[in-house]
């Protein structure tokens, strides 16, 4: 990419604002924005944190719920030179905290509450207030600002920290340059996931988390479609916008699409303008993927992705046969190794860590040189810490992650490999597994699960299930039932809060 014209977001925004000034850009389905009306409040935001002092490399931290004031900050952020840190609303005020300081925030645009939490926290950022009518509201800094001054960046200048989920220990910030942006939203468009300006985009995850900024917000405007980013919202309201705005395409989450299969709503649902169904940010089950085509006629989009590689990384949109538990074949530019643990390529269908090199791999973590060099190797490889395998054809299948790896009497389990026997079960919604100690094995498994909706699981008969589908020392010592499962704010499993149970 040219180091004289980085293509951004804020170049992109321009580009489209040029192009189709009175194109839709934003939409909630009753009142939209305009390219060039959004184009218009980009450039009255950065003006704003140009006034509150914002400027090249400062950090500008977004809480917001509202998509559309979201697109506006996160956008201004980079046309002022600035990096933003994107922090998911319901995050606890400790990790709000922690993310504000570590980053070293000289601004944060918060909606309320939040707002006043942080102000009370004492931050040392400047609080400023989306919903405040005072002279130091969001809005009023905006209408006041004027123009703002042009900064010019490069493609390597870092543009975003996101904070990861923190399973284990304190999040830290993984550091994506303009140029890792620009090439995984331009790798999202490949294969049968290409948007183009006719689709309206429907993103049901907040945007703050790095699969709906790049797969929603980035590619939408990339290929210069609607965007309809209500934030976070429940099943049933985001099928009503979905039908109300006439989405042709969803970005979303099992947990969503496992709702609407789970309610009657969706039989009477009108989703006839739809065609891409993407779903991420966690595992996809078979039975989901399955349900939907014979309930709407649709497949499913899944990929696989992570934080440091912004975040895709293979898609099932990238071949139009992936076999059925498969994440499918890498995205243009992406290259994948199975790597084992004396640092050579795995053989075969074997079990090795997924290693990841491509222009959209990260720069690294915040302030943390150590584990900066434990994620990436001297010639650009992410070790993701994933392990994954790959057929005759080079279609990826997860396994599991290596943090999670459970040994039994000796034995590698990789809960995934449990929890996909378990959840085949009509009974059983959701599971989730984990090692617990064992006086004589070392570890044993326990599995736990939720029961589907109007189920009864019945314990010794899933045991016996996974005594036929498993090897003896992959299958449960223990199953227990539960009412729900302990997630992130980003929706995956804290498999550590069951481990402290277990």
């Amino acid at each position: 990419m040219d180091r004289e014209a980085p293509q951004d977001l804020g170049a992109r925004l321009r580009a489209r604002a040029t192009a189709r000034p009175d194109g839709v850009a934003l939409s909630d389905g009753d009142s939209s924005i305009t390219w060039a009306q959004l184009d218009a409040r980009v450039d009255a935001a950065a003006a704003a944190l140009q006034g509150l002092g914002v400027g090249t490399d400062d950090r500008v931290a977004l809480v917001v719920s509202d998509g559309d004031t979201f697109v506006e900050v996160a956008i201004a952020t980079a046309r002022c030179g600035g990096v933003l840190v994107p922090l998911l609303v319901d995050l606890a005020p400790d990790e709000l905290r922690h993310a504000l300081s570590d980053s070293g925030a000289r601004v944060v645009v918060a909606g309320p509450p939040r707002a006043a939490e942080l102000r009370a926290l004492g931050v040392r950022a400047r609080v400023i207030d989306t919903d405040s009518l005072d002279d130091d509201g969001w809005r009023a800094r905006c209408r006041e600002a004027g123009r703002p001054t042009t900064v010019e960046r490069g493609p390597d200048d870092l543009a975003v920290l996101f904070y990861t989920s923190g399973t284990s220990g304190r999040p830290r910030g993984a550091m994506l340059t303009r140029a890792n942006l620009a090439a995984n939203q331009d790798q999202s468009h490949a294969g049968r996931l290409r948007v183009t300006a006719d689709d309206v985009v429907l993103v049901t995850v907040p945007l703050a988390h790095v699969y709906a900024f790049t797969v929603g917000l980035g590619v939408a405007i990339t290929a210069g479609a609607t965007l309809v980013a209500p934030g976070r919202v429940d099943p049933p309201t985001a099928l009503r916008i979905a039908e109300s705005t006439r989405a042709t395409a969803i970005v979303t989450t099992p947990a969503v699409l496992t709702a609407w299969l789970d309610a009657d709503d969706l039989d009477a649902a009108n989703l006839s303008a739809l065609r891409i169904v993407a779903s991420g940010a966690s595992p996809l089950g078979m039975q989901t993927i399955e349900r939907f085509r014979q309930r709407t006629g649709r497949s499913i989009t899944e990929g696989y992705g992570l934080t440091e590689a912004s975040p895709s990384v293979a898609a099932t949109s990238m071949t139009d046969d992936a076999p059925p538990g498969s994440v499918g074949l890498p995205l243009p530019g992406v290259e994948i190794r199975l790597v084992g643990e004396d640092g050579s390529d795995v053989v075969g269908g074997d079990v090795g860590e997924i290693w990841v090199r491509g222009p959209n791999v990260f720069r690294g973590w915040w302030n943390d040189a150590r584990a900066t060099a434990r994620s990436l190797t001297e010639d650009g490889w992410l070790r993701t810490g994933d392990a994954g395998t790959r057929d005759e054809h080079g279609m990826l299948y997860l396994v599991d992650r290596l943090r999670d790896l459970v040994i039994v009497d000796g034995f590698s389990v990789f809960p995934g490999e449990v929890e996909r026997v378990v959840v085949e079960d009509l009974s059983v919604h959701s599971a989730a597994v984990v090692g617990t100690p064992h006086p004589v094995t070392g570890e044993a498994i326990v599995a736990y699960v939720v029961a589907a909706p109007g189920a009864t699981i019945d314990v010794d008969a899933l045991m016996a299930r996974c005594s036929g589908r498993l090897a003896r020392y992959k299958c449960p010592a223990r199953i227990e039932v539960v009412d729900a499962l302990p997630y992130t704010a980003s929706g995956k499993v804290r498999r550590m809060v069951l481990r402290d149970e277990s």
